[in-house]
C-alpha cells in the first residue's frame, strides 16, 4: 500500500483520451470479482446438486465420463460470465455517462497517474431521488490508500449537489474489501439480488 499525499489526488470528470484506460482497470477489477463470484455460486450445495443431477443424466447420453462430469460445469461458468458481463455502458463509457443526468469521474494522483474511477447513475422511474454508485474501481497498485474512500465521498457530494437525497449500490458478497469500505462510509444492507435462493449481489444504501 503506497503512502499518498492527499495533496496530489485530484478528482475529475473522465476525458476521452482516458477512456481505454478507464476501460481497462474497470475490467481488472471485474476479473477479480467475477472469478471470486463464479466459485462462490458453484461450491453452494443446491448448485452442487443441480450438477451432480445434470451429470448422471448425462452419463446415459454421452459415451464419455469426463464431458459428462465437465461439460454442466463449464456450460454453467460460460452463463454466469455472460450475465455477469452484460451491461450497457461497458461498450461507451465515455458517451453514456455523458447523457442524461450520469457522470463518471476518475481519480487522479500527481497530475497524469489515473488510479480509479466512479460513476453516477440515477435509478429507474418509480424511485424518486436516488442516485445508483456505480463502477467504483481502484488501480491495483493504489488499493488501500484511502482512494476508494475519496471517490466515494466525492460522488455522495456530486449526488447532494444533484438534489439527491439517497444513494444506492450493489456489490458482490465476496468483495469483502468494498463492503468494508461502504460500511464504514454510513452505508446500511438493504437487500439483495439471489441466484437459487444464495444472494449473490448485495445492496447497500444512505441517505444524504
Amino acid at each position: 500500500m503506497p503512502m499518498l499525499d492527499p495533496s496530489q489526488l485530484a478528482i475529475r470528470e473522465m476525458q476521452e483520451d482516458e477512456e481505454q484506460m478507464v476501460l481497462e482497470l474497470l475490467k481488472d477489477g471485474f476479473k477479480d470479482t467475477e472469478n471470486r463470484l463464479i466459485l462462490y455460486v458453484l461450491t453452494r450445495p443446491l448448485a452442487l446438486l443441480l450438477l451432480a443431477v445434470v451429470s448422471s443424466g448425462l452419463r446415459f447420453l454421452l459415451n464419455s465420463f469426463v464431458a459428462a462430469l465437465l461439460g454442466p460445469v463449464l456450460l454453467t461458468i460460460l452463463a454466469l460470465k455472460l450475465l455477469l458481463r452484460r451491461s450497457p455502458d461497458l461498450g461507451c463509457l465515455g458517451a453514456y455517462y455523458r447523457s442524461g443526468q450520469r457522470g463518471l469521474w476518475v481519480a487522479v494522483y500527481d497530475g497524469d497517474d489515473v488510479c480509479g474511477c466512479v460513476a453516477l447513475q440515477p435509478c429507474p422511474q418509480g424511485v424518486t431521488r436516488t442516485a445508483e454508485l456505480r463502477r467504483l474501481a481502484v488501480s491495483r497498485w493504489y488499493r488501500r490508500s484511502g482512494v476508494g474512500r475519496c471517490l466515494v465521498a466525492f460522488l455522495e457530494a456530486q449526488a447532494r449537489a444533484q438534489g439527491y437525497e439517497r444513494v444506492v449500490l450493489y456489490t458482490a458478497v465476496v468483495t469483502k474489501a468494498a463492503i468494508s469500505l461502504f460500511e464504514s462510509s454510513g452505508y446500511r444492507p438493504t437487500g439483495g439480488r439471489s441466484w437459487l435462493g444464495y444472494t449473490i449481489l448485495q445492496e447497500f444504501s444512505k441517505e444524504l
